[in-house]
């Protein structure tokens, strides 16, 4: 094939982006079409999240809504993917133009290129923010409530302002020290 494949981007329905990937993954072996569709990413990241004082790592996507492929677009590999059940259509696309492929900055500041499955963590979520309302866990203020003035997820930091005697003071706790009160 003279063509090379380049990278686009289609959009599906929310929450249908692994499914897509995996109908699009059926459809090439079915019709190999290997030499033309030759790569389907639903690009995800491993993000510790902390709730109620809880940690644990979760897989996110990182473009909800939209699945990468490496292709060689034509007629026919236009119509297998506008045909799979959840995909609404290229991004990039004009009605009566092909498809806009990634140019290679976009490949290379996506990343697409580097280790499909990183094991990386690459980020912390914490289920409270400022001005919430938490309790501490796990200090010597154990059961103190407080609110939330800043959080710092860089350095595993959040500082809470508490009530002790009479006074506000103000308290620096790691992440997993301090729990989101519902009130």
């Amino acid at each position: 094939m003279s063509e090379a494949a380049k990278w686009y981007v289609i959009h599906t329905y929310s929450g249908y982006e692994n499914k897509v990937a995996q109908d699009i993954e059926k459809a090439v072996e079915y019709r190999q079409l290997h030499d033309l569709i030759q790569e389907v990413r639903v690009p995800t990241e491993k993000v510790t999240e902390i709730t109620d004082g809880k940690e644990k790592v979760v897989e996110h996507k990182v473009f909800p809504s939209y699945v990468l492929l490496k292709m060689v677009y034509t007629g026919d590999t236009w119509h297998v993917i506008k045909d799979i059940r959840g995909v609404t259509g290229f991004v990039g696309f004009v009605s009566g133009t092909d498809p806009i492929p990634l140019s290679d900055a976009e490949v290379a500041a996506l990343g697409i290129n580097d280790a499909e499955d990183s094991e990386e963590i690459t980020g912390v979520t914490v289920d409270y923010q400022v001005g919430d309302t938490v309790e501490i866990s796990g200090t010597l203020m154990d059961g103190m409530r407080g609110i939330v003035k800043s959080i710092d997820l860089d350095n595993n930091d959040v500082e809470v302002i508490v009530h002790l005697m009479g006074r506000e003071t103000s308290a620096h706790l790691t992440l997993k020290q301090v729990i989101r009160v519902d009130d």
